[in-house]
């Protein structure tokens, strides 16, 4: 049970997706699936502001994946493996758009946009939407278009109302890409925790060692301590952040996840209610390098979702903040 939000709360992210898949998207792509030319559909607006997206009456979007720059940019070229931040939005309704997840009324106010890492499945897009991005640059405008059947496939869930040669069309900002060593850690001297707060032992490429300490009662609220000082730029809400991260209840000490299980560094948007509140609020202002301890009460954890095995838990986690995009 990681600190990103349930399925639920990332169907909210992206107005509907859970109605349009089934299932994470695979990567099936055959060589004939290789990204072209030959987009249809007609896209206005700038790069950074919500595109308006027209298709024209009677086209026919091609059978294999159709990629085209609307506009270029001069940024770092994309490549598999990268972290990449994204705006998008879709011809439809149900495949969303990250311009209407502003949190807030502030027009200022950072969006919830996509971070996933290319070439592996994502709950944001379609896992060959993004993987037409490796090659562009980053703050370029990219025009991806398929039927249904030929980005979705077996995964399109027939409640979606959409037919397999149905037309399905992203168009998505580069906003940054990055690439970070999943098997990073956190570098430098380790401070002592302060009293009375969980002890960690870190044990290089393996889950962190968290200790709660016995007779002493959870905290209210949200407690926060820097192990480690990065040197790194600070973190800001709206970021794409990649850490390592182990976590436990403080009621029994157990370890209830990692990402050591997972197979390396996690990536998410942070700031912008894409996480537990408890990140949010503990991981936005810290630097590129830093071990953080956070102990956190279950209002800002999972107590707003009964459903959740963890809702009643107060949660003790580690964290080793490895980049942000």
């Amino acid at each position: 049970m990681n600190p990103t939000k349930t399925a639920r709360r990332a169907a909210a992210v992206l107005v509907v997706p859970a109605l349009l898949f089934t299932a994470a998207c695979g990567s099936d792509a055959k060589d004939d699936d290789a990204p072209k030319s030959g987009t249809v559909a007609k896209v206005s607006g700038k790069f950074g502001a919500e595109p308006k997206i027209e298709v024209p009456k009677g086209a026919k979007v091609s059978d294999k994946v159709a990629v085209d720059d609307v506009s270029a940019g001069d940024g770092a070229e994309v490549k598999k493996g990268d972290i990449v931040r994204l705006d998008f939005a879709g011809n439809i309704e149900a495949l969303g758009s990250t311009w209407a997840e502003r949190q807030g009324a502030d027009p200022k106010a950072p969006r919830a946009q996509v971070v996933q890492e290319i070439g592996q499945q994502g709950q944001m897009l379609p896992t060959k939407v993004a993987d037409a991005l490796t090659g562009h640059k980053v703050g370029s405008r990219v025009q991806v278009e398929g039927t249904a059947e030929t980005i979705v496939g077996d995964q399109l869930n027939p409640q979606s109302g959409i037919k397999p040669t149905d037309p399905l069309i992203w168009v998505v900002d580069i906003v940054n890409a990055k690439k970070v060593d999943k098997k990073a850690e956190a570098k430098g001297t380790q401070a002592a925790s302060e009293p009375g707060t969980p002890e960690v032992k870190a044990q290089p490429q393996k889950a962190a060692t968290i200790t709660v300490p016995k007779g002493e009662k959870a905290p209210k609220d949200l407690q926060e301590q820097v192990l480690i000082k990065g040197d790194g730029a600070e973190v800001k809400a709206g970021q794409g952040l990649v850490v390592q991260y182990t976590g436990v209840k403080w009621e029994d000490g157990k370890k209830f996840d990692s990402s050591w299980d997972h197979g390396g560094a996690s990536a998410f948007p942070i700031g912008v209610g894409g996480v537990i509140s408890g990140w949010d609020k503990g991981l936005v202002g810290k630097h590129v390098g830093d071990r953080v301890l956070l102990t956190i009460p279950p209002g800002q954890a999972y107590g707003a979702d009964p459903s959740n095995e963890l809702a009643k838990n107060n949660l003790v986690f580690v964290v080793d903040i490895l980049g942000a995009v």
